[in-house]
């Protein structure tokens, strides 16, 4: 058992803890910080490669929307 005189005080070690606690958070958010530095890294020269083996594409034409012309819209208002 501890020497009552060397004990720390319960603020104390409540500060000691919540320190430590805090370090380890820090590294571990460190930590995903750099792991998501690398792949970003890795994912935007895998993108850079891939765009530099493929040949420039051109963004296809979307056909233009369907509209009635004149006559089929005269046709309809007389049926009716």
């Amino acid at each position: 058992m501890k020497n009552p005189k060397n004990r720390l005080s319960p603020e104390a070690t409540y500060d000691q803890r919540t320190a430590l606690v805090r370090e380890m958070l820090v590294k571990e958010s460190n930590a995903q910080d750099a792991k998501t530095i690398r792949l970003r890294a890795l994912r935007m020269a895998k993108e850079a490669e891939d765009m530099a083996k493929e040949p420039e594409k051109k963004p296809a034409k979307k056909p233009a929307p369907k509209t009635k012309t004149k006559a089929k819209a005269k046709a309809k208002a007389k049926v009716r």
